[in-house]
């Protein structure tokens, strides 16, 4: 069962829940010089800014975070090409897609350049950089659907590895303060369309997150790394939401796991890493691509 609707402002809740606890760090990074109350962030981009994935997102999202925090941030974001710009560390949070760099292979001064802007202070949120392996055959799947995968692509885990190895990559808890720290609690679900409503109380939210993972430096959250979350974000002149968002809502009846324990299967067999540390398998037909559309 499919089930299509529109985006919502929950889609901008968790990041504003985030800016609103990273405000402690921004301020200190902002008072060691006399800076303006602007806060201004990047956007890294490998190549012509025009042709990044979901263009207006994080414009949307500034907008959103000024109409309802205390903070100020500039509405556009500033753009970079590698971790080697000069202007890396007037930035104090650097938003990239995952896609929107080729190669993830940094070669050493850009390596060390991105562990001297963490290490003191510098904030990275990395979208679309956890993609289940049954995804990565093709970019646009990262960039429309949003699998409960809990490790991110090998690349960052392979790069982080390097640039910060007293550390690892970690699943955000339920507890932690990015989900509780401007909203809490769960959102109101009588907005949902009917059709998806059970499905989005009883089996999306009941946790109350999302894929979230991060790298800590001395206790301090210095990277996170989700699902594409950014198509959720972006509104046009008049407000109205860009995207529609469609659920690939899982159908179920009695004896189901047992049954599916005897069921054949032609295509490929992939496995997905749980939160928990437990696998599940993901079993795709041969004509995957053709069947592939914007799902969350």
């Amino acid at each position: 069962m499919i089930a299509i609707f529109q985006s919502s402002g929950v889609g901008c809740a968790w990041v504003i829940g985030l800016t609103r606890w990273l405000s402690m760090g921004l301020a200190l990074l902002l008072a060691a010089s006399q800076a303006a109350a602007v806060i201004r962030v990047a956007q890294l981009v490998e190549g012509e800014p025009l042709r990044r994935f979901y263009p207006g997102a994080l414009n949307s999202l500034l907008v959103e975070i000024n109409n309802n925090t205390s903070l100020q941030f500039a509405n556009e974001p500033e753009f970079i090409e590698s971790f080697n710009d000069p202007r890396l560390f007037d930035f104090p949070i650097i938003y990239v897609n995952f896609g929107d760099r080729r190669d993830w292979n940094l070669d050493d001064e850009e390596r060390e350049q991105l562990r001297r802007y963490l290490e003191r202070g510098g904030f990275l949120f990395i979208d679309a950089g956890i993609t289940a392996e049954f995804l990565r055959g093709q970019a646009s799947h990262a960039q429309s659907h949003s699998f409960p995968e809990w490790t991110p692509h090998p690349a960052l885990v392979a790069l982080f590895s390097d640039v910060l190895p007293t550390s690892t990559y970690r699943p955000l808890p339920r507890a932690h303060p990015v989900f509780s720290s401007f909203y809490s609690g769960l959102p109101d679900s009588s907005a949902l369309p009917e059709a998806i409503r059970s499905y989005v109380i009883n089996e999306k939210w009941p946790q109350g997150t999302y894929s979230f993972v991060g790298w800590e430096i001395d206790g301090r959250l210095a990277v996170i790394t989700t699902p594409i979350i950014a198509m959720g974000w972006a509104r046009d002149e008049v407000g109205r939401w860009v995207n529609q968002i469609g659920f690939r809502v899982r159908e179920g009846e009695d004896a189901l796991n047992e049954r599916l324990q005897q069921a054949s299967h032609s295509g490929t067999v992939f496995m997905v890493n749980r939160e928990d540390g437990r696998q599940d398998r993901v079993f795709t037909p041969t004509s995957q691509s053709a069947r592939l559309g914007r799902r969350t």
